[in-house]
């Protein structure tokens, strides 16, 4: 199958580009782009797969331009949302583990299995997961935030939005530009880009970035900086152009990361604190904002990207084509001391990750001067996940065992071996027991669509627009438990130590499921690896199927040369997504936990009745449902010299939402049953003279969980539990979210200016998880920088981001290991530094 399916997606892309010799699409003249004047109010966007101005675009969409990310002294992605209010990036645990959030919506970071809701695409190609979105870009142009359901022209990764990066093509007219920055935590970034002809059809560019940091959390066990950057990457890029109406670009890139990410803290020092500090293990407790950890190795996060795309464009005139074909790969090992303290009880938390991702994309655009035109293509998707885990016991489990249980975890390791047959003298605690997960993945889709614009009269355009999807995945698991004591029925141990003390079946039965009468039942809270029922088997088949139909439909007017209006209705689309985690256990509705030896029986269940439970099998989730969004929006555009605004109005809903909700050891995986939020955007942009401009934007989001019956939340003792969250407010949406910033140019001299830039986000204050209302996060960043620069193209920079050196947590979850406690993830503190820039 998968053969096949390459064969067919190589075919397709083929016939994308020979289809460039037939037809044309010019779909993104970066040079009409790159001559915008930066302080200009005209911005040239692609949101809608058609190049147009910011104000011709029917859409909310917020672009920020490579002038705003310079002087906000953007380091990476994670501080694009500092700039743009309804969007939030977020990163916890790993460094791979960032999450993009569109309006109250987006998943999927932590766990592989699950496409974001928030659809990410560099120069057109789509980048399926966060390890492979995060990288640092060289010579960036502009990014396009898409708010709302976008699977009209992008499928089924766009149910939430999309973020579009853009890169500057090739020019045939040589220049670049190099910079290097210092900072705090002795930060290093470098970048530099070269450009110019080969011949008088070919042209170049090749740029690399470098970005290092120290840690910002210091381990006091290891003595190690923990949260750093090291990344680096090289894109190169050609651009051939025989004629006008005729251009190719290749692009191929390749980065790594290599960082010791990411530490946690203690929010909470639980009722086995102080048992873990009597045998031997440090943390510091109750302190959710400290900057010291404790682990007792660094953790490692290890990232290779790469990949290459090729896209023909060719215009006629009338009927515009476009293709591009892409192959992306993206290899991940990660391990973390995840019980965060100097104990070791748990030795090793391995994941490894390969991810391959073919695309192909063709699609056929008209430019006729009468009032009917068309967009239409279409789109294929292949993508192969091998992911492995590896979770053991270190050499401090066995003291936390013994001490929780009052050494009765080990002193009752022979009687249970007399109890149950097959259990190896000394294997209680061994150092490296724990499971194995391995997961393979395989997904296929192709979607079809198209888009009909149709001038009404002049000004008055109506448009529908559709996108047809099929998805389909395998998962095949291989997962297996190499914990003896999690293995162990302890219901059926009190049951044949009550049938050897004279009891019959009946009464031992009764006497085996009573903790009172059965001390092993005692010790349930050590079996934390539980045996697994691997899938595709009887009962679970290890596949989706899912098909869509999306659609557009909207009416937009020009009103004047200066204002512009839209209503749009819109719906929105993102297929099954299963569960790869340890949590991937069978579904209630297929089985029923329980003993055989326990009273009353244990309720029959599909699996039970196929004779594929095994001892101590959990529920848990294999995959959640399909996403279904829409959207009602009106907007208006406007657009003068020295002013311009932009204004939204939505009420959008997801049906099926996908949840991903972790457990301290894996992830519950569902579907909220209706999620909404109802608000608006405003951004707007002053420039009272051409020397000082003032931006504003402001999200208000009303979202709320409309049904939720199968929710899950923490409880105050922070063990996740089953909620009916219909009615709560999702955790970290925050009601509003403010960002203001200005810059002021001053002329110092015929051959210098200074450029005086800062800018202030603030968002409200919002519960970080549900069920604890206790913990809640408010987010203020003040970020400033200040720029000399000279005719010979040489400029000079001073930059501070969260100045104020505000502290807030971004993540708690449940702390692995150590029951009613809590664990978090703050923010980055305050950083600042100088850079040099040079550009010919």
């Amino acid at each position: 199958m998968k053969t096949t399916y390459r064969a067919l997606l190589a075919g397709f892309s083929t016939i994308a580009f020979c289809a460039t010799s037939t037809a044309a699409f010019a779909q993104d003249n970066e040079a009409a782009a790159s001559a915008v004047e930066p302080d200009s109010n005209l911005i040239i966007v692609t949101a809608s797969k058609r190049q147009a101005t910011l104000q011709e675009t029917p859409i909310a969409v917020s672009v920020t331009t490579v002038e705003q990310i310079e002087d906000a002294q953007v380091r990476d992605l994670l501080d694009i949302q500092t700039l743009v209010p309804s969007l939030r990036v977020s990163q916890s645990s790993l460094s791979t583990n960032t999450n993009f959030i569109i309006r109250g919506f987006g998943n999927g970071s932590a766990n592989p299995g699950i496409e974001p809701s928030v659809g990410v695409f560099v120069d057109g190609v789509y980048r399926s997961r966060a390890a492979a979105q995060i990288a640092d870009l060289p010579d960036l142009q502009r990014v396009e935030v898409l708010n709302g359901p976008q699977s009209t022209l992008f499928g089924k990764n766009a149910s939430a939005g999309i973020i579009s990066v853009v890169t500057r093509e090739p020019q045939f007219d040589f220049g670049g530009v190099a910079e290097l920055s210092y900072g705090n935590y002795d930060a290093v970034v470098a970048k530099a880009n070269i450009t110019g002809p080969i011949s008088d059809t070919l042209a170049f560019s090749i740029g690399g970035n470098y970005n290092r940091r120290d840690g910002y959390i210091e381990d006091i066990i290891i003595n190690q900086d923990i949260n750093d950057r090291n990344r680096w990457g090289v894109r190169g890029q050609l651009l051939f152009q025989p004629s006008s109406v005729l251009k190719f670009r290749v692009i191929a890139d390749y980065d790594q990361i290599d960082e010791v990410c990411c530490g946690a803290t203690n929010v909470v020092d639980g009722p086995l604190g102080g048992l873990v500090r009597a045998i031997g293990g440090e943390f510091v407790a109750n302190e959710p904002l400290s900057l010291q950890s404790t682990v007792n190795f660094a953790p490692t996060n290890e990232v290779e990207n790469y990949g290459i795309s090729l896209q023909g464009d060719w215009s006629t005139g009338n009927i515009d084509v476009t293709g591009i074909g892409a192959y992306r790969r993206s290899d991940v090992f990660v391990n973390q001391d995840s019980d965060f303290t100097s104990l070791n009880s748990i030795g090793t938390n391995i994941n490894t990750i390969d991810i391959k991702t073919y695309t192909g994309e063709l699609r056929a655009a008209s430019d006729f001067d009468g009032p009917l035109n068309f967009l239409i293509g279409g789109f294929l998707f292949h993508e192969t996940i091998d992911q492995g885990a590896e979770f053991g016991n270190g050499e401090g489990f066995l003291r936390f065992a013994n001490a929780v249980t009052g050494g009765a975890y080990s002193a009752l390791e022979p009687t249970l071996r007399a109890l149950v047959p097959g259990i190896p003298a000394g294997s209680f605690g061994g150092v490296g027991q724990g499971r194995t997960l391995d997961y393979d993945y395989e997904n296929t889709s192709f979607s079809i669509f198209g888009q009909l614009d149709f001038e009404i009269t002049d000004g008055l355009t109506f448009t529908v627009g559709a996108n047809y999807t099929e998805d389909k995945k395998e998962v095949v698991s291989n997962n297996v438990s190499t914990d003896v004591f999690s293995g162990i029925d302890l219901v059926q141990a009190g049951f044949n130590a009550a049938v050897a003390g004279g009891a019959p079946p009946a009464v031992a039965s009764v006497l085996a499921s009573d903790p009172a009468t059965n001390p092993f039942l005692g010790l349930r809270g050590l079996q934390f690896n539980p045996p697994y029922l691997n899938f595709p088997n009887a009962v679970e088949d290890g596949r989706t199927d899912d098909q869509d139909l999306s659609y557009t439909i909207r009416l937009a007017y020009d009103a004047s040369d200066n204002v512009s209006l839209y209503a749009t209705y819109a719906t929105g689309f993102k297929a099954s997504s299963f569960n790869l985690s340890n949590d991937s256990r069978p579904f209630a509705a297929d089985f029923v936990p329980g003993s055989p030896f326990q009273s009353p029986p244990v309720a029959a269940s599909p699996i039970r009745d196929a004779g594929l439970a095994v001892p101590n099998l959990r529920t848990g989730s294999r995959f959640a449902g399909p996403e279904e969004s829409e959207v009602y929006e009106i907007g208006i555009k406007g657009s003068w010299d020295g002013f311009s605004f932009n204004l939204a109005l939505f009420d959008q809903t997801l049906e099926g939402f996908q949840t991903n909700v972790f457990t301290g050891t894996g992830f519950i995986l569902g579907n909220a049953e209706q999620q909404s939020v109802t608000g608006f955007e405003f951004d707007a942009r002053i420039s009272p003279i051409p020397e000082l401009t003032f931006t504003a934007g402001v999200t208000y989001l009303d979202s709320v969980f409309d049904t939720f019956t199968g929710g899950t939340a923490l409880s105050p003792s922070f063990t996740v539990v089953p909620t009916d969250l219909s009615g709560e407010r999702p955790s970290g949406v925050p009601e509003w979210s403010v960002v203001v910033g200005g810059t002021y140019v001053l002329d110092v001299g015929d051959d210098a200016t200074l450029r005086f830039h800062a800018d202030y986000l603030v968002e409200s204050n919002v519960e970080i998880v549900n069920g604890l209302s206790n913990f809640k996060r408010a987010v203020e960043n003040l970020n400033a920088s200040v720029t000399l620069g000279l005719a010979n193209g040489l400029e000079f920079s001073l930059w501070g981001r969260n100045l104020t050196d505000t502290a807030y947590l971004n993540l708690v979850s449940p702390a692995v290991g150590l029951p009613g406690s809590l664990v978090g993830f703050r923010n980055q503190p305050q950083t600042y530094g100088g850079l040099v820039r040079f550009r010919f």
